[in-house]
């Protein structure tokens, strides 16, 4: 006999997944993925048309649903979760403007979001969590569709990915604190639309009735619409769940607040994170997020420099894969010979780029050098976020760079303790699915003894390595450092 299954859907930085999940068991019985069609455009910009990300959302429900065979209909409910910020501006028709989606790793905002963070960075951080950044919504519709594109009717309304996915799925526009938050549009006081933060944006005519309504994680916020149903293959009117951005619907998968555990996430952006009380004065980490929990908050040091890195070099090396990256760097010694990597390639921090290449350097040290620095940088934030008096000593590794053991026991040598690992790629569909067995009043759903936990096993650092770790992660720390003081000398802010 067949149990209730749930649908988790993940729209990230690369592809898009789906996943269910057997309820009583915790077993994934089906699981898509499809790349996403992403352009990178001169001055940094990174697109997604309309018809890509509908193509591919029909394409792993369909093989989801192939692969469940007769268990389809035992599907309860379907939620989205995805990547955060970026901009998903609506016509008046409902439709995504000029046919795209902004991704979050979008930079042609940048000088935009210093100008802003100049004048009012401090301001902003103390109202909404977060000083301005390029990936923002308006300050992305402000560059690309221009500051009176809500005044002359251009764009109607703002969401955010999962939610696009969301308005795909049963047609019903909503969002969550989540993702509002993380965009620096929620006011971390009341929980509610920031007026302050709408207004610095520059935008003319934008207020609060631009966004979606706000709905709690696991609410029903609509059926599954016939037409898309029957292109699918699932049964019309399912519900439709909320969910919550990739990084509190991972957490979620590994019961990361209900374990008092910190998490990093190995994926495009450099993500560390950890849930604590609501402290005042605020701790000065790169971003407070109001998730709708009124006692907590999620404190996070962040920047889009982790495995997009790794991408880069797999293509700049003309090697297949991020695999075969990782195999050709762990053949150069730690250190790479001498050679350094500044992990940026996507902005947020002083540039990219190699330091102290030498002829002798071979495209092995190439490799090694950025897979260092990758791990490096999440170990120099989660140092950050202990300075600033939040526990991280538990850690829990998500993402796609976690399924490779190595890399993970270098972030552990580079912190000089264990680590737990969660080696599944599909922990935020898996905390979407949660979200959906929530809504459904499914018992236990996310809570730490539920069989829908994402498994994880525990990673010890090298103990041979350790000297040489300690010596390489105190040079890179001075080396960042030393970077971004240049950078800030070269080009001060207006």
């Amino acid at each position: 006999m067949f149990s209730d299954l749930f649908i988790g859907i993940d729209i990230g930085s690369s592809s898009l997944k789906a996943l269910a999940v057997d309820g009583a068991s915790g077993r994934a019985v089906a699981v898509a993925r499809q790349a996403l069609p992403y352009e990178r455009l001169a001055g940094g910009g990174c697109e997604v048309r309309a018809g890509g990300i509908e193509a591919a959302l029909d394409q792993v429900l369909s093989s989801v649903v192939q692969q469940l065979g007769p268990q389809v209909a035992q599907v309860r409910a379907l939620a989205c979760t995805g990547h955060g910020a970026g901009l998903y501006a609506l016509d008046g028709a409902g439709h995504l403007v000029q046919g795209r989606a902004v991704a979050s790793t979008d930079q042609r905002a940048q000088g935009r979001a210093e100008a802003l963070a100049s004048e009012q960075g401090q301001q902003l951080f103390d109202e909404a969590g977060c000083a301005p950044w390029a990936g923002q919504p308006l300050l992305l519709a402000a560059e690309l569709l221009g500051a009176d594109a809500f005044q002359r009717g251009a764009v109607h309304r703002v969401l955010f990915a999962k939610d696009y996915l969301g308005l795909l799925l049963c047609g019903e526009l909503a969002t969550d604190a989540s993702d509002a938050s993380t965009a620096g549009l929620l006011s971390l006081k009341s929980g509610d639309w920031s007026a302050r933060a709408i207004a610095a944006s520059g935008m003319a005519d934008v207020g609060t009735h631009s966004f979606v309504p706000l709905r709690p994680r696991g609410h029903v916020i609509g059926q599954l619409l016939p037409a898309r149903a029957a292109r699918c293959g699932l049964p019309a009117g399912l519900p439709v769940a909320m969910g919550a951005i990739d990084l509190l619907a991972a957490m979620g998968a590994v019961c990361a607040q209900g374990r008092g555990r910190a998490v990093s996430v190995l994926g495009t952006w450099c993500v560390n994170a950890v849930s604590a009380e609501v402290r005042e004065p605020k701790p000065a980490v790169g971003a407070i997020v109001n998730f709708g929990d009124a006692s907590q908050r999620l404190y996070m040091d962040n920047s889009p420099s982790s495995m997009a890195n790794i991408a880069w070099a797999t293509g700049a090396l003309g090697l297949p894969d991020a695999q075969a990256l990782l195999d050709l760097a762990m053949t150069a010694p730690l250190g790479a010979h001498g050679l350094r990597f500044l992990p940026f390639v996507n902005g947020g921090g002083p540039g990219a780029g190699y330091v102290g290449l030498r002829s002798q350097h071979t495209r092995a040290d190439l490799a090694r050098a950025v897979v260092d620095a990758v791990a490096a940088l999440h170990a120099r934030q989660l140092g950050r976020l202990a300075s600033c008096g939040l526990d991280v000593s538990a850690l829990t590794v998500l993402g796609g760079g976690a399924s490779d053991i190595r890399l993970v026991r270098l972030l552990a040598g580079f912190l000089g303790r264990a680590v737990e690992r969660c080696a599944d790629d599909e922990t935020s569909a898996r905390g979407a699915a949660l979200c959906a067995a929530q809504s459904q009043g499914w018992q236990h759903a996310g809570e730490r003894a539920s069989p829908m936990l994402a498994p994880c096993d525990i990673v010890e650092p090298d103990p041979s390595a350790a000297n040489a770790e300690a010596a390489f992660m105190a040079g890179f720390k001075e080396l960042i450092d030393r970077s971004t003081a240049t950078a800030a000398a070269r080009h001060p802010h207006p």
